[in-house]
Formats: C-alpha cells, structure tokens, sequence
C-alpha cells in the first residue's frame, strides 16, 4: 500500500457531493464515480446516492464507479470498471484490463480518502470486503 500512496496526490484530488449527500449521511445507497484528466493528472470524485453520470467520458469509458452495499448483514464496496462492450478489438481489451488492474488501488485509495470523513465515522467500513467487477464482452 505504501507504493500507492506514493503514487496518490491528495491535491490533484477533487471532491464533490450531490444533493442530500454529506460526509456522514447517506450509508446505503452511497455511489462514488470518480473519473480523471489525462492532461492534467487530476482525479474527481463525486458522491452522491447515483452515479454522476454527466462526468463520464461516453468515449474514452476509464471512470471507477464503486458503491457500499449490503448483503448477508456485511457492507461490501462493489466496484466496476467498464473494459468494452465491443467497441474494442479484444487486444484494446486486454490493454484496458491490465491498466485498470494496475490503477483499482489507487482508485480505491482515491475514493476512501477522498470521503476520509466518512470512513472516519463509520470506521467498521475500512473493513469491508472490496470486490470490483470488469465489465467486458471479452472473457
């Protein structure tokens, strides 16, 4: 993890909640979008009871979405990652699969610290299982 951190800038991070959404409140029903700029290296995170949606580049789809969930009275952080849905040769792909493996510690590191109040609140969180799908017509 300390390989993470080295490479995560909290400055480049910038954090937005939705409407009805606060660093303590909602617990169920907390989504997390958090998209980049390659230009600039600046990572944006927003939290909110739905996916921001209007952030997401319909072109490049390199956005992290994660969620808390319940199941079997344990909260879980579901995260997905869109690799192709066929608009990618299968090599693209493949190219797309392993940059988001490299990058889904940073992602995650990017989302925890950036709603670190939260986490801070609700501390049984930080031990929650994390799963993350990749979402792909290729297997």
């Amino acid at each position: 993890m300390e390989g993470i951190l080295k490479m995560f800038n909290p400055s480049k991070l910038k954090v937005k909640f939705s409407p009805f959404t606060n660093e303590l409140m909602p617990i169920g029903c907390r989504k997390y979008t958090l998209t980049h700029s390659d230009k600039t290296g600046e990572l944006f995170l927003s939290i909110g009871s739905d996916y921001n949606m209007a952030a997401i580049d319909k072109y490049t789809r390199d956005e992290f979405l994660a969620e808390i969930i319940s199941q079997n009275n344990k909260y879980i952080l579901l995260g997905t990652v869109y690799v192709s849905g066929g608009e990618f040769d299968e090599q693209t792909a493949e190219k797309r699969f392993m940059i988001f493996q490299r990058e889904a510690k940073l992602a995650i590191t990017a989302v925890i610290y950036g709603d670190r109040q939260f986490f801070t609140h609700y501390a049984h969180l930080l031990d929650s299982s994390i799963i993350i799908k990749f979402k792909s017509t290729f297997p």
